[in-house]
Order: structure tokens, then sequence, then C-alpha cells
């Protein structure tokens, strides 16, 4: 930024041949006087200026006073930056504007911040405000036009378009007005109530109607319009100046300054709560998730035609998990962004487990959080639409794809931002609004997603109690990490994410005191093993400090169909009880096992049977015949796990002579059709196309800079080199007499971007150009124009020569070019 030694030094260094530097005559030139490390620091900050790259920096230039780039930069500004852009639109024109102009105009002079962005609480308001125009020049939204130690501020062409005609409440702009003095004798001779009308329009908006003809506020309406304090806009209608707003705000431009973002008032929970509270929400979790992988593996939900669950699938899961319809919404997105649950691919579809719940299940509680967590970091989806409508009326349903959204990561970490701002403190939904809306005041996120964002905080445990917890710090880390971040960042933070549980998380135990009622009592939370073991034989009854958990003949069943005899869960149960196993418990296990084993359910891929025993014997023994999985179901009867037509071939190389029999015994042909072999490898369903990282580097930035600064020099090179040439054939006017011979350019073809960078700085500086267009023949026309206005595709501009004014479609220019160029 431009020195702010006083005006008095800097006309002494200019007298003595120092800092003769010349200042840039247009925002064009200032972009390409930038050395390469403005140049990158501009990219950084405006990274969408970069795609697609520009060809030379009067097309960068361009791009950055584009209306579409401009208010891209606007929707991320915080209300301090806003406020110095306005204040630098507002006093613009009547004058050099310097970081002093703009300090005073925002109210900064005498007032001392309490702290922002880390920011030493010492820290003047002047400097902060300095730090805004700073990051304005920065980016590109404003510019110096003025010498060393002279600094004159301007807007960004097109910035006084975006910000709106009434910059900070006030109205338009008198070319060549004087600022009168609010308190002199402009208003000392006004009728009454005149200043009354001055001052309800003094801090906008500065239009007001006119009153009724023969009232006295009509009189003194008239009276200022008279005296040149009020312009008639229409009839009905009347404008206070911007020169007499600014004179009657005492040269101030807003009311008060917005320098930090407000601290709103919240709860004080202590950090151990938080904590608390937090690793109970991340524990009920992990546990609904468990229950989603168990009811789906039982009888997986079919994927409606338009993608996502249908509602009797929801409410089916949802009494499974125990929750309400919008927990069971969260945890299902949240599960199947994990990878833990997917469309299955087949046909017809359905949502079933994949291979990362089998890794779920040998994963302990903080490594199953970190998985959910870092896929919940990333996730661009809104679970908190589900059952709402879309524009067609729809119903929104989860794992639909109308719930992607890409801004949630940098709306998520924004709102954790906001909460690790002020640390020990529950805030609400308000709290978290304000300081959102001070941060983005022209793109404020709306209440519905940061209401949703904070309920999956505190389902996740990123929060407890409404404080962020330090699970949720890490989480924060994760998001600040990247942007925007995404699924394939999670394995690289995940141990931080674990520790950060394991920390917040209550000691382990591994017992649980067995009761004569067919109880069990377990004094804490539960180890990873213990969990398992209580998981497959008990059901639980009630949670809490203590968990308590009843055994059942459906309980043990559900533990013998893992696998489990009745003696290796009495075994486990006694290792992990002070007491011994109560006998009614033992007697219900042996009981239920004594049933479960009478009747037997196998499965088999063909048989194979002999009339006589003596041919089968010893096949199912036998080492080479193992990979059929041959078991004797009677003594002239084999089952294999293998398709007939397999079973068939192996027999026939062992030597036995075999026949193939349908269902109803006769011999079929032994040319059986055996299915097909896959062609490809079978689509994963939770992976989807590689996406390109949207980002751009530094290093491509710093090669894209490269090139700019070569790509200009080119062309001043070749300019010197060619001063003085001729074109062999001159474009010819519209009435046939030769235009003035240019210097031609043989580099490259005209860059639109050129063009319209030539023709803004025109507009702004009011000078005229060459312009080459193509006729309404088809062909090429030169002319000297002065551009009036440029908007919709069309510039109107005036021909001098002609005296006559013409719009001339964008797209037909071919050229322009200054004319003292």
């Amino acid at each position: 930024m431009a020195s702010t030694s006083p005006r008095g030094t800097a006309e002494a260094d200019v007298a003595d041949g120092a800092g003769t530097t010349d200042a840039p005559r247009t925002f064009t030139e200032a972009i390409r006087t930038r050395d390469d490390a403005e140049l990158l620091a501009l990219l950084r900050a405006r990274p969408d200026l970069a795609t697609p790259s520009p060809s030379t920096l009067r097309s960068l230039a361009a791009r950055a006073s584009s209306r579409t780039a401009l208010e891209r930069a606007l929707a991320h500004a915080d209300a301090r930056t806003l406020q110095a852009l306005e204040a630098v639109v507002a006093l613009a024109g009547n004058g050099p504007v310097s970081p002093d102009d703009v300090r005073h105009a925002v109210g900064a002079d005498d007032v001392a911040p309490a702290g922002d962005d880390g920011a030493d609480g010492a820290d003047s308001a002047g400097s902060v405000v300095e730090r805004a125009l700073d990051d304005a020049l920065t980016a590109a939204l404003l510019w110096d036009a003025g010498e060393p130690g002279r600094p004159d501020l301007r807007p960004a062409p097109g910035l006084d378009d975006v910000l709106g005609p009434h910059p900070a409440g006030l109205g338009p702009a008198r070319t060549g007005a004087r600022l009168p003095r609010a308190d002199g004798d402009a208003v000392a001779d006004l009728p009454r109530g005149g200043r009354e009308v001055l001052d309800a329009l003094a801090w906008g908006p500065p239009i007001g109607l006119v009153p009724a003809p023969g009232t006295a506020a009509r009189t003194a309406v008239d009276a200022l319009v008279d005296a040149r304090l009020l312009l008639r806009t229409d009839a009905r209608h009347v404008t206070l100046p911007r020169d007499v707003g600014l004179a009657l705000r005492g040269g101030r431009t807003h009311r008060a300054p917005e320098l930090a973002p407000p601290r709103p008032d919240g709860r004080a929970i202590p950090q151990a709560v938080a904590d608390a509270e937090a690793a109970s929400a991340a524990l009920e979790l992990v546990r609904r998730v468990d229950l989603l992988v168990a009811a789906w593996d039982d009888t997986a939900p079919a994927v409606l035609r338009s993608g996502g669950l249908g509602v009797r699938d929801l409410r089916r899961t949802s009494q499974a998990l125990g929750a309400d319809e919008a927990d069971t919404a969260f945890v299902v997105e949240v599960a199947a962004a994990a990878g833990v649950v997917a469309d299955d691919g087949e046909a017809p579809p359905s949502y079933r487990p994949t291979t990362v719940a089998d890794r779920w299940e040998v994963m302990d509680d903080a490594e199953r959080w970190a998985l959910l967590a870092a896929a919940w970091a990333g996730s661009r989806r809104t679970p908190w639409l589900v059952g709402s409508r879309d524009e067609k009326g729809n119903l929104r349903a989860p794992l639909s794809p109308d719930l992607h959204r890409g801004w949630v990561p940098r709306l998520r970490r924004q709102v954790l931002q906001v909460l690790a701002a002020q640390p020990g403190t529950a805030l609400d939904v308000d709290a978290v609004m304000s300081v959102l809306r001070w941060h983005a005041p022209r793109t404020v996120p709306p209440e519905q997603a940061v209401a949703g964002l904070l309920t999956e905080a505190a389902l996740l445990g990123a929060t407890g109690a409404g404080a962020l917890s330090g699970p949720g710090a890490a989480v924060l880390a994760l998001l600040s990490d990247a942007e925007p971040p995404g699924a394939n960042h999670a394995p690289a933070t995940s141990r931080g994410l674990e520790e950060a549980l394991r920390a917040a998380l209550p000691p382990e135990v591994d017992e649980v005191l067995l009761q004569g009622d067919l109880t069990g009592i377990v004094p804490g939370r539960p180890s990873q093993a213990l969990a398992v073991l209580l998981e497959r034989s008990a059901d639980v009854e009630s949670r809490g400090a203590a968990t308590t958990v009843r055994f059942s003949p459906a309980s043990v069943t559900r533990a013998l169909d893992h696998g489990t005899t009745a003696d290796e869960l009495l075994d486990a149960l006694a290792s992990r009880s002070r007491v011994p196993v109560p006998q009614p418990l033992e007697y219900l296990v042996r009981d239920t096992a004594r049933r479960h084993e009478s009747l037997r359910v196998g499965s088999a891929g063909s048989y194979v049977r002999a009339a006589d025993p003596t041919v089968l014997a010893g096949l199912a023994a036998d080492p080479r015949l193992a990979h059929l999985g041959l078991v004797r179901l009677a003594p002239t009867v084999l089952a294999a796990a293998v398709p007939a037509a397999e079973l068939h071939d192996a027999l026939r190389a062992r030597g036995l002579l075999s026949a193939v029999e349908g269902p109803d015994g006769r011999v079929l042909s032994a040319r059986l059709r055996r299915p097909p072999r896959p062609d490809r490898t079978p689509r994963d369903p939770r992976r989807g196309p590689a996406a390109e990282p949207e980002a751009t580097s530094d290093e491509a930035r710093r090669h894209l800079v490269a090139r700019l600064r070569a790509a200009d020099a080119g062309t001043d090179t070749a300019v010197d080199r060619l001063s003085g040439a001729h074109r062999a054939a001159p474009v010819s006017g519209r009435d046939g007499t030769p235009e003035p011979a240019r210097t031609p350019d043989r580099r490259r073809a005209p860059e639109p971007g050129d063009a319209l960078a030539t023709l803004h700085d025109a507009l702004r500086d009011g000078r005229v150009v060459w312009i080459e267009m193509v006729g309404a023949s088809g062909t090429l026309e030169r002319r000297a124009l002065k551009p009036l206005r440029l908007d919709g595709g069309r510039l109107r501009a005036l021909d001098p020569a002609r005296e006559a004014e013409l719009t001339v479609a964008v797209h037909r220019i071919a050229g322009v070019e200054p004319v003292d160029g």
C-alpha cells in the first residue's frame, strides 16, 4: 500500500527528484506494473481469475474488473472490507482519496477494537482499516493512482455498479459539486421543516416522496430543490445528492465502524462438561450405525427409482435405531458418506452394508467415530432438508441426489470457527448467524442450513452442550487443512480425530455384574470385547453412567447364530463377572443351545449320489477334492459347495464315470451351460469418478504469473521493435478515407479481454479510442469513438467527428486501441 506520510513531506521528496516513478493512469496499467509477488498475491486472493488461464495481463485486468468476478469477490468480503470499499466509492471524484480520508469516513479515528482475528487488542481502529485497504488493494478491488507518498485510492472499474447506486446509503454524485456546509449558510434560510427533511434523508435511503401540494412539508421540499440541496428525480420523488449527504454526515460514510466480528452472549460451559457431552453423543452415534448395519444386513431397503430411501424404509429404520426420522436421516447420510452402507448396484438395487462394515466390526469406538467424523467433514450433503419438498413438490428423501450442495463444507467450517472463537460458550442459531452476517454481509447463509449444521455437530459430538468440544476442534482442524475437504483426505488425519475422542471418553471397563434375574450391569463404558459379547448375547434395557442388559432366548440364539457354542458363551461371561454365572442364566444358555442344534439348515450348490456306498468312500476326505466342499449327508449321498458342472468335471478327472441328472431324476446332457465369467471388475457402489483437484497450487500460479509476465514483455518489445511501421493495406473508414496507419501486431490474435480492458479504461477516463468493428456489410470499419456506457453486451458510444451516438454489439468489436497509442 502507498505510504501515508504527510503530504508536505511527499512534495519535498518530489521536488528533490525522489519518488518520480510515474503513477499508473488506468486500472490496467496498475495491474501491469505489479511485481510477481503482487500478482501471485492477487491470484491467491481471487483464485477464480486463473480459471480459465488468461493470456495477457490486460486480459487479467479485464477479468478482475468484470461484474461476475467482482460479485464473487464481494461475496466473501466481510463488513469491515465492505465499509472501506463503500467509503472509497463515495469519496472518489472529489479529489484524491487517502487512507486517512477512509479512516475518517468510516468513523475509525477514535475507536480501539478489543481484538480482531487474533490481533493485539492495542491495535488502533485506524490500523484495522488500513489492513482492510491493504487486502482490497491486494485483491485488486481498489488501486492506487497516486504517486509515492501521495496515495489516491480508486475503486476497480465496475465496482460502483456492483455495490449499487447508493453506496453507504448515499445518493448519486454530482460532477464538479462542492461539499456544502450542512450547518452553514446553505441551510440557514430554509423554511421550517427543511432541516428535518434533510436529516431524514441524510443516513439513507436518499430517495424521498414529494409531499402533497399546499402543505408545509411540500413548501420545505420545494425550497430545498430550489437551493439545489435536493434533486427532483420525477414528479413524485426527490433525491439527496451525495455531496449534500456527506456534508450532513460531517464527512462520514457510516454511522459506526464494524471493525471486528460481534461477540454474542452465550451460556458459559466448562470444557470438561462439553467434552463429556460430546463423548456421550459420539458413542450414541456409533451405536446407531451399529444398529443400522444390523438392520440393513437383515432386510436391505430398496433404492427409489429417483434415488434415495423410501418413506416406509426410513420409518422402519427409525424404529430399529430408536430415534426420530430426522436423526435417522443424519445417521443414514453419515454412514453412507463413510462407505459403511451403499447402493449395491444390483437389479433391482438396494442399500446394503459394504466391506467397510466388515472392518467396522473390529474397530474400537474411537476408530469408528473417526471414520464417521472424517466423512462428515467432507460431506456435501444436507440431511436437514429430508422431509421438505423441492420446487416440483416432490418429497426429499435420505440419500437422494437432490440433497447435494457444494457449499456445505465451507459453511460447516465457518460455523465451527464461530464456536471456536468463543471457547467454553454455548451459542444458539441467532448468535452464530450474527457473526456469519458480519463475515459475509452480501451472502448471508440460510438460517435453516446453520441450524441444521449445529444439530449435526451435536449429534456427531463436535459440540457438547452447545459449545465446541475437543473432538470438534479436531474436526475443525481437518476442515482447515484443505479447502475444499474431501473423503480422500480423511486417512491422513484420522489419527488426530481418534486421539481427540479418546481424550474425552471415560475409561473402559471389562466386567459385567451378572444377576439372578437374567440381567447384567456394566458399571461404565464397556471395552470393545465386552461390547461385542453383550451385543451378540443380550439386549440393552437402559443406558447412562451404567448400562443394564437382559439375557433372553432370542438374544442367546443370536450369539449361537454367530458360531458361539454354549460352553464358549458361558466361559466368556464367567471371565468378565466377579461372581459365578447365575444358575438361571446357565440353564437358559444350555437349553437354548440344545434346541438350536436339533434342527440344522445348510446350503449346497450340487450333490452326487451312488447306488453303491463304496463308490463314494473316501471322496469327502480326499485332499485333491477339498475345493469342492464335499459333505456326507448319507452313505450314498454327498453334497458339494460348487455348481453341478464343476462337480461333474472334477469327478471325471478323478476317474469316476458320472452322469448329470435333473430335479426329476432324469439324465441330462453332460454339456452344461456354465455361468459366464465377468469381463470386468465389479463396480464398487461407494466409489465414484475421480474428481480433479479444484484448487490451484502455488506452483501453478507461479507458472501463470511467469507466462503473463513474458507475454506482457513480449508485447512491449515487439511494439518497440516495430515502431514506425505501417500497415500494408490501411483500413478504410465509413466514408472511404484511409485512417491513420497503425503498428502491426504479428504475435497473436486479438484478445477479447484486451479490448474490454481498454474500453473500461476509456469509460473511466472519458477518453476517445480507435474501435475496429464489423459493419453491416461484413467489412471492417475503424472509427474514433468515445465510450459512454457498456452494459448487456452492447457499447453505447459518441462519434465526435459526426456528433452522433451509436450502439455496437460487443461481439462485433474486433479491436480497441487508445488514440494516443
